[in-house]
């Protein structure tokens, strides 16, 4: 007998509509888009998106508007503003979304695991104790536990408190 496990809101990643060029430049470009690209903040040198494939529920990434693959490139003002937004964001995922710890972390070109790698970006993945298990080691699988939809709605909602 085969086990079979369901995933429905990974059909968007296999069926669902390609961006053409470099998608944190579209995002970066296209702020009327924000709801829809779940973007969670934006200033003159970064904005804050959801992850569209999670580790774990509230994952998100601060990202330069500059495009670049090169960290020792960006502007050391930039990475500074987006130091101080990890700071902040650390915050809110602990204190409004409950994470008992964070892990924060930059894959720097495709040899370094990037899943976007033209374009730098920073992620905050929330965690809790005894949130891994053997299904992501050994089945290379996710289990999302809640809607992200909601997820989204809720960090939002709580942005103003935390980075402005």
């Amino acid at each position: 007998m085969e086990d079979i496990l369901y995933a429905p809101w990974r059909t968007d990643y296999v069926t669902g509509e390609r961006t053409e060029g470099c998608v944190f430049c579209h995002i970066s470009s296209h702020p009327e888009e924000d709801e829809r690209s779940h973007v969670l903040y934006r200033d003159d040198d970064c904005f804050i998106v959801m992850n569209k494939y999670p580790y774990t529920p509230g994952h998100f990434m601060i990202i330069p508007h500059y495009h670049t693959n090169k960290l020792e490139e960006l502007d050391s003002e930039v990475w500074l503003r987006m130091s101080a937004l990890a700071q902040k964001g650390v915050r809110l995922l602990k204190e409004s979304f409950g994470a008992q710890g964070v892990n924060i972390g930059m894959n720097l070109g495709r040899a370094g695991g990037a899943g976007i790698a033209e374009h730098v970006h920073m992620h905050l993945v929330p965690r809790w104790e005894r949130d891994t298990n053997f299904i992501t080691s050994i089945a290379d699988t996710r289990v999302y536990s809640t809607d992200f939809e909601k997820i989204y709605q809720k960090i939002k909602a709580v942005i103003p408190e935390y980075l402005t």
